[in-house]
């Protein structure tokens, strides 16, 4: 069986979204202008913690939960959200993801380079996530 590796995956898909570095995406985050999406497991944020008045939507619910005509539709989570940005721990799931958003017709998004550790890094405010 000659399958693509994930790798070959996510180079496919940075070949066809706009990335931001870490600078670019504190810079837009300290002005308010982008909406940030964490899209790792519930259980990397119960460990890490996440971005101060980012949005949690889970890798495998991204779709369903942008998806107006979906039954798991979170409008009311989602509310009115501004440039997207989406981050996983090192920016290729989220890669995966912002190629994804692109393909179901959102021009508004982008990917996080190096994902939650960069931002971590560069100093964006990061809050505990607690376990409901």
């Amino acid at each position: 069986m000659n399958i693509k590796s994930s790798k070959e995956l996510v180079d496919n898909a940075n070949e066809t979204i706009i990335t931001m570095s870490p600078e670019q995406v504190k810079s837009s985050y300290d002005k308010g202008e982008i909406t940030l999406i964490d899209v790792r497991d519930i259980r990397e944020l119960w460990k890490e913690g996440t971005i101060k008045d980012s949005i949690h939507i889970p890798r495998g619910m991204l779709e369903f939960w942008l998806d107006p005509q979906s039954s798991y539709y979170q409008e009311k989570k989602i509310g009115e959200m501004k440039n997207i940005v989406l981050f996983c721990a090192l920016g290729f799931r989220s890669a995966l993801a912002t190629k994804t958003l692109k393909e179901m017709g959102f021009n508004n998004v982008a990917n996080a380079q190096g994902g939650f550790d960069s931002l971590k890094k560069i100093g964006i405010p990061i809050i505990s996530k607690e376990k409901k």
